[in-house]
């Protein structure tokens, strides 16, 4: 059985891998990561099948909410988690979790769709 994909859009960080996607990685999950607003729908056009969408709040300057809404549109039938540093930045998301606890995320990751590492071979 194949791992869940998410794509995972935030901004690129300074001078090292995203610790979030090196985060989900090693829990055995497949990432997809989007630096950008242009790539986010680029990736989500060649891989509309991901398993959800994980967006950081902070991708655009702006109207956070504005990227979630985008997505939805994009992608109506998958799962969209926001992480942000406050709460309250993407109401039109699925979940809104904070972006300080990565494992916050693993968890929720997990219990949506499954924990790979039981499944590996």
């Amino acid at each position: 059985m194949a791992r869940p994909t998410f794509i995972i859009a935030e901004p690129e960080a300074d001078q090292a891998l995203s610790s979030r996607k090196l985060v989900i990685e090693t829990a055995k999950f497949n990432v997809i990561t989007a630096h950008s607003r242009d790539e986010l729908r680029e990736f989500l056009g060649r891989y509309p099948n991901v398993d959800a969408v994980i967006v950081h709040t902070r991708l655009v300057s702006g109207r956070p909410e504005a990227v979630c809404e985008e997505v939805r549109e994009l992608v109506p039938d998958k799962k969209i988690i926001a992480i942000s540093p406050r709460r309250g930045e993407a109401q039109s998301a699925d979940y809104e979790l904070d972006s300080h606890d990565p494992e916050q995320l693993v968890s929720l990751l997990r219990e949506l769709f499954g924990d790979p590492r039981q499944t590996a071979a």
